[in-house]
């Protein structure tokens, strides 16, 4: 082997040791017969969210602009969805429905929004009616600004919280020295807004002249996974770190996630974005990924299908292309293990109303994880 090709090896190597050397929860892969993969559906290229109809059927939708219905082994496209701005990271993303969706039929969903293509775009939260396969009664809640051609670090999921409160993050759109540190700028934010778009009386910055009112959190880079514990109801974060520094957050009002004044990452051309790793009135993670595993989709075990992961996260991998279990005690990682090793970028993750767990797959489709022997 030539010298020159030596070195990426050796700076990798070097990473991992780094990873190591810094945590005691290195990964380990699980045997082969854990779980096994079934598939769903191939015919959905990149699922990006997943969202579980009271009769079981789900939501499905594609990056590039489509919302599926699955039921019974069928597809069905959804019609009247809005147009999507289709630019690198963004496009079509996130599905959440309504905690009383059974009554009012409300479904939301998280795109990539332009009012012209010549400005850019930024990240979009948009409320509709599902009735007969078709959205109804479109109402865009909150859209994030200014527009921007940047293609990265949209965000975006969407959470419902047990108090019918909806969450959903936008990232800091790729200008992190000025969105992610100022309330009265979008971006490198999770927002919390009522069902409709108002916005709750109580949010940590309704009282802050020109600040974002929807501003829930921030310092935060691009958030990709939320959601609830289901034993304390707080909402759990992960975003995506530059080379490094990946993150998982338990995200509270009002608090500076430090993005990106702290951080364990770096550039990626290997120079360094700070010294600080922690800094007095930023929080700290729970844990830190490095090197990066561009973490996409998170869910909570509560099933009783997987006892032996009751408790634990599931968190998708997008660049090692696998679907991680982090082992959790508490607020504590004590363990991790890394399941569907090669199967492919893994951009969502879920566990539905039934108790089995659900992935999108990048290239494959969607696919349920039943436990194996």
């Amino acid at each position: 082997m030539k010298k020159s090709a030596l070195l990426p090896y050796f700076f990798v190597v070097m990473l991992w040791v780094s990873c190591a050397q810094n945590s005691k929860n290195s990964i380990k892969s699980a045997p082969s017969d854990v779980i096994n993969l079934v598939q769903i559906t191939d015919a959905i290229a990149q699922p990006w969210g997943l969202a579980f109809l009271p009769d079981h059927s789900i939501l499905i939708t594609e990056r590039t602009g489509t919302l599926w219905h699955y039921r019974d082994g069928n597809l069905t496209e959804i019609t009247n969805v809005p147009s999507v701005y289709v630019h690198g990271q963004g496009g079509l993303m996130d599905v959440e429905i309504h905690p009383n969706f059974a009554e009012n039929k409300w479904i939301y969903l998280s795109y990539s929004y332009t009012k012209d293509t010549k400005v850019g775009g930024n990240t979009a939260i948009l409320r509709a009616t599902l009735r007969n396969n078709q959205l109804l009664e479109k109402k865009i809640l909150y859209q994030g600004g200014p527009q921007t051609k940047k293609g990265q670090h949209f965000g975006s999921r969407l959470e419902f919280d047990t108090n019918g409160y909806l969450y959903f993050s936008i990232g800091d759109r790729g200008n992190r020295n000025m969105n992610p540190q100022d309330v009265k700028r979008d971006g490198g934010k999770i927002y919390r807004i009522n069902d409709d778009g108002s916005i709750p009386k109580d949010n940590p910055f309704v009282n802050t002249s020109g600040a974002k009112s929807a501003i829930f959190s921030y310092g935060h880079r691009n958030p990709q996974g939320l959601t609830l514990h289901p034993e304390t109801g707080k909402l759990w974060e992960h975003e995506h770190g530059p080379r490094g520094g990946d993150e998982i957050n338990v995200i509270e009002k009002g608090k500076n996630y430090g993005w990106p004044v702290i951080t364990y990452g770096i550039n990626y051309s290997g120079t360094k974005i700070t010294n600080e790793t922690s800094r007095p009135g930023m929080e700290q993670p729970i844990y830190q990924w490095t090197p990066s595993i561009a973490p996409s989709g998170m869910t909570f075990v509560s099933s009783k299908k997987y006892p032996d992961w009751k408790g634990d996260l599931l968190v998708g991998s997008l660049a090692f292309q696998y679907l991680e279990l982090v082992e959790m005690d508490k607020n504590k990682v004590v363990g991790r293990q890394r399941l569907l090793d090669g199967e492919g970028r893994l951009r969502s993750v879920k566990q539905s109303p039934d108790g089995f767990i659900y992935v999108g797959i990048e290239g494959k489709g969607v696919f349920r994880l039943e436990p194996g022997k």
